[in-house]
């Protein structure tokens, strides 16, 4: 990815001829290159997207037109300054888009990796109001990252003078690393608490490494350290220790970012046999405990034929998981229509080159074991589309009488999960809603208890990297002002 200044000097010298918007519309949009399918199916830590080259990632960015109502930016909920990064690639300042970057995000590597950006910034593109594909800002944003962190010159972010004021984010996911970096940059003393060993929450045990390598993770907690944030792991908020003991060591402000661990089943029979697990326990074996190791000391099961159920990106990284531990069938078992299914377009993209199948229209409503008790069949209700539910998708309704026997060995659940309820009930006048998500004020992310504000998975019950890190910036900038109030 290194380039020479020679090659520099000449792109920027191409930039300041001033391409005609006619012309960087009439730009194909740059694909991503990735793995083999066959190959990339039987290994486990490969990531499957290799990344942009330079010369793809300038012809890309010369497809950006530097609007002057830049629509994509109200579509990113950290605030990324778009055009300014995407316009320091076309120039060939690699390392300056990458500064602009950490600007406004704690994460760009990994939002790189795992942003929803087809329906957040790319959605906002003007490009798509002329009929042509959006710029491809997901890919540039890892570009850049990727160039500074293989450059060796990793910038870190300016921090203000030390305040000496003691701020604790609870939980290290995406909220709360977004949450401690803008607080370090305010210049409070910031410690993040992890109840896991290793930091990084959902970054770690949520997403494969064919997805999100944990090296990728490990350097951007790193630039977080370099800015002054402190870690404790092996440390769970409400249980080791609690709400008030922080209070008393000094802190003046807590962020609760500790997520949604809690998996959701579905409540029907068999779904205690052997070989029927949650997306949260088979990704979190997997991924943080090295269970695919046939030496762990509680290695998982790799069946050979595996259902997966649900269509959200955790169902997907759970199915393609699946088939890179062995499965020989690997399905998606999803309730609604393809069109509705709420995982990435790129994550179905892939699995379904990596040979997954997709069981759309289908719903179980019972496991069947043997007489060891471990699952064998799943029996499937057939369905169609009924009416719009309240989140607008078209509810699916049960076809009477019409039903699937399917053979299968392991199943994994994957149709949500609940909000970590160690905080909740551990602190007096927190309000909670009946799911168990923290009520917060929208804007300022504060609760009812003012020292305490809260994002991510424990308020929405369900979020992206994107929106958990929006809610941490949202809670450093309220919370500061509240302090300085």
């Amino acid at each position: 990815m290194n380039i020479t200044e020679e090659r520099a000097q000449q792109w920027r010298a191409d930039l300041r001829s001033s391409m005609k918007a006619k012309e960087r519309t009439d730009i194909p949009r740059v694909h991503m290159p990735e793995l083999d399918a066959e190959y990339r199916s039987h290994s486990r830590l490969e990531e499957v997207n290799l990344g942009l080259t330079a010369e793809q990632a300038i012809l890309e960015a010369k497809r950006c037109l530097d609007c002057a109502n830049p629509t994509c930016m109200e579509g990113c909920p950290v605030g990324i300054y778009i055009p300014k990064f995407i316009k320091n690639i076309e120039s060939g300042d690699f390392l300056e888009a990458a500064k602009t970057l950490k600007e406004t995000s704690a994460l760009p590597a990994v939002c790189g990796r795992v942003c929803p950006q087809e329906k957040q910034c790319e959605e906002r593109c003007i490009h798509l109001k002329m009929k042509k594909e959006s710029v491809a800002i997901g890919h540039l944003e890892r570009f850049a990252a990727d160039y500074e962190r293989e450059s060796g010159n990793i910038s870190v972010p300016v921090v203000a003078k030390a305040n000496n004021i003691k701020i604790a984010a609870v939980g290290s996911g995406p909220a709360g690393l977004a949450f401690a970096g803008d607080m370090a940059k305010l210049g409070y003393e910031v410690v993040v608490f992890e109840a896991l060993h290793e930091i990084g929450g959902v970054l770690k045990y949520g997403i494969p490494e064919f997805r999100l390598p944990n090296e990728i993770v490990d350097v951007e907690i790193q630039n977080l350290q370099s800015m002054g944030v402190h870690f404790v792991t092996n440390c769970v908020v409400g249980k080791t220790i609690s709400i008030q003991d922080l209070e008393d060591d000094g802190f003046k402000g807590i962020f609760v970012a500790s997520g949604a661990g809690l998996p959701r089943f579905m409540n029907i029979k068999g779904e205690n046999l052997v070989g029927v697990m949650s997306s949260n326990e088979y990704l979190t074996r997997v991924n943080l405990m090295d269970a695919a190791n046939p030496e762990s000391d509680t290695p998982v099961f790799k069946g050979k034929k595996v259902a997966i159920i649900g269509g959200g990106n955790t169902a997907m990284d759970s199915v393609r998981t699946a088939r890179r531990l062995g499965a020989e069938r690997a399905m998606i078992v999803y309730r609604r229509s393809e069109v509705e299914m709420p995982a990435r377009l790129e994550e179905v993209k892939h699995a379904k080159e990596e040979r997954i199948e997709f069981w759309t229209l289908h719903n179980p409503i019972e496991y069947i074991g043997n007489e060891q008790g471990r699952v064998t069949h799943m029996l499937l209700q057939v369905m169609e589309l009924g009416e719009p539910d309240a989140s607008g998708r078209r509810s699916p309704v049960e076809i009477p009488g019409k039903t699937e026997l399917i053979e299968v060995d392991e199943v994994v659940v994957s149709v949500g999960v609940s909000p970590n309820p160690l905080i909740p009930q551990s602190v007096e006048g927190l309000e909670v809603t009946k799911w168990g998500t923290v009520v917060v004020d929208k804007d300022t992310m504060q609760s009812a208890v003012p020292i305490i504000f809260a994002g991510g998975d424990i308020v929405r019950g369900g979020a992206t990297v994107i929106l958990a890190m929006g809610d941490g910036r949202r809670a450093a900038k309220a919370m500061d002002e509240w302090i300085n109030s």
